[in-house]
C-alpha cells in the first residue's frame, strides 16, 4: 500500500479543511495518509513516503510564505526526493492582488527537489466550496493514479 504524508499550516481553518478533503480522498483510494502540522515536521519527514503533499495559505498583500513555512521550503529544495509523486494545494483571499502563490513555491521546490508531479496545484478562494472540493479531490484522484502505474 502506498504512504502518503501531508505536511501543512493553516491560520484560519481554511487550508486545514483542504487537507481533510484531500487526506479522506486518499483514503477513499486505498493509500495510507499521515499528516502533520509544519511546526511538528521536517522537510526530511517526505523521504519515507511516496506521495509528498503541502498544504499552505499564502499570507498577505504579496502573497508571501507564511512564517512559519519559509524554512521548510528552503529545505524542501535541497532535498532529493526522486521517486516522489507530489501535489500541491493552498488557500488565499482573492481580495488581493497576488493570489495563492504558496502554491506555485511549493511546486517549484518539489520540481527542483525532483520529485514528479501528480496534478495541477489547487487554490482555493478562503474556505474551500463544493467546486474546491471537487478539485481537490481531481488532486488526490490524480496522484493515486500516478502512483499505481
Amino acid at each position: 500500500m502506498a504512504e502518503a504524508l501531508i505536511i501543512y499550516t493553516s491560520l484560519t481553518g481554511n487550508t486545514e479543511a483542504c487537507v481533510d478533503i484531500v487526506a479522506d480522498c486518499l483514503e477513499d483510494n486505498d493509500i495510507d495518509v499521515t499528516i502533520y502540522d509544519v511546526m511538528e515536521a521536517d522537510a526530511e519527514d517526505f523521504l519515507d513516503f511516496d506521495i509528498v503533499m503541502v498544504g499552505s495559505y499564502t499570507y498577505g498583500v504579496d502573497g508571501v510564505l507564511p512564517d512559519e513555512m519559509e524554512d521548510f521550503h528552503e529545505d524542501l529544495m535541497e532535498l532529493d526526493l526522486s521517486g516522489k509523486i507530489y501535489g500541491v494545494f493552498g488557500s488565499g483571499d482573492d481580495f488581493y492582488p497576488v493570489f495563492c502563490t504558496a502554491v506555485d513555491d511549493f511546486e517549484a521546490a518539489f520540481d527542483k527537489a525532483g520529485a514528479t508531479k501528480g496534478a495541477e496545484g489547487v487554490k482555493v478562494n478562503l474556505y474551500p466550496e463544493a467546486e474546491d472540493e471537487e478539485k481537490l479531490r481531481q488532486l488526490a484522484e490524480a496522484i493515486v493514479e500516478k502512483v499505481n502505474h
